[in-house]
This record gives C-alpha cells, sequence and structure tokens, in this order.
C-alpha cells in the first residue's frame, strides 16, 4: 500500500525531524553539523524558506520551518540526501543514514510554535549535553536570546513577536520563558 501523501501548505508552519538509521549518530563532529546548517542555508535562501527554530542533537535534528510553496517535500528529500552523501563522503562510510522519511507536522498555532521554541531550547539540556540551552552551539536558542547573530535561514523575529514590543525585552521574555520550564533529564 503507498504511503500517504505528505501534508504541504503553502505559508504553513512545519515541525521537521530526522533521526539516525538505527538511532545511530548523524552529526560526529562540529564538521558535520556546520555542513547540515550551510546545506540548509542554500536550501532556504533557494526555496524562500524561512526558519522559526532548530536543534541539532547527536543522532536527529528537529526544524521549524515555513513554506511560502508547496515544496516541502521536494526540499527536505534534497536536504536529507545532500547531507548523507557529505556524511558518507566525509567519515568513508555507505548505505543509509536516516531512519525512513523526515516526520513533520504542521505547527497549529502560535502557542504551538511557543512550545515548540521552549522543546528545542531544552532539548540538550534534558538529554544532559549542557547545563543550559546557552551552552548548545547546535540551536537556535542562542540566535532567539540574542546572544549571537543568526544562519541565514533563521529568521527569530516570529518568535520573539510573541514575547513583546521590542527586540530586547521580547528576548528576555524569552529567555524567562525558557528558564521557567521544568527540567526533565531524557532516561
Amino acid at each position: 500500500m503507498p504511503r500517504p501523501h505528505r501534508l504541504q501548505i503553502a505559508g504553513g508552519i512545519f515541525h521537521l525531524t530526522g533521526r539516525g538509521n538505527r538511532r545511530q549518530p548523524i552529526f560526529l563532529d562540529s564538521d558535520d553539523q556546520l555542513v547540515f546548517l550551510t546545506l540548509l542555508d542554500g536550501l532556504a535562501r533557494r526555496r524562500g524558506w524561512l526558519g522559526h527554530g532548530y536543534c541539532l542533537m547527536p543522532n536527529h535534528y528537529h526544524l521549524v520551518i515555513e513554506t511560502p510553496k508547496n515544496d516541502l517535500s521536494a526540499g527536505m528529500q534534497w536536504l536529507n540526501g545532500r547531507y548523507a552523501l557529505a556524511f558518507n563522503n566525509r567519515h568513508a562510510l555507505d548505505g543509509h543514514l536516516f531512519q525512513g522519511r523526515f516526520y513533520s507536522i504542521l505547527v497549529e498555532g502560535d502557542w504551538h510554535l511557543l512550545e515548540l521554541s521552549r522543546y528545542l531550547a531544552l532539548n540538550p539540556v534534558r538529554a544532559r549535553l549542557c547545563g543550559h540551552p546557552r551552552g548548545w552551539r547546535w540551536g537556535s536558542y542562542r540566535a532567539v536570546a540574542g546572544l549571537e547573530r543568526p544562519r541565514q535561514f533563521l529568521a527569530p523575529r516570529r518568535v520573539l513577536e510573541l514575547f513583546g514590543q521590542t527586540r530586547p525585552s521580547a528576548q528576555k521574555r524569552f529567555e524567562a520563558f525558557v528558564n521557567d520550564a521544568p527540567i526533565r533529564p531524557q532516561t
């Protein structure tokens, strides 16, 4: 039986994830993360995608992407395929890198976007990879909080608008929102 068609909506915001085959790492070093983010920057520029958040974990990634056109599947197929080729070439490997297709879910409003922004920020903390989201280089928290410049594809404005009128006060409220969440380590 064929797989159901993936939901694609022009102007939709999607939470996207991709996991390593057999839950194995998809990022072995910082160069791998940089390659993935560089590919994502180029893809977003070509397709006009806007990133509202991301988090690269050792064996999976999370992206929150807005697609102006109905091109989510084509773009993600390109990103995962190009990254898998680059990863396998860099590490002299072959075979599948990702466990099946990417996962996507439509973000259903501002409350969903808010919770995703906090979830992504806390993902590496809960996995005990860092003590605070500001310590994780491979996520959007630092850029949204104003601690570093955002990547090309990342547009923190949409998330910050949910926290206030001025950028500095919105960034402080965003940080407080993330800090107020209970930290439950992943088991």
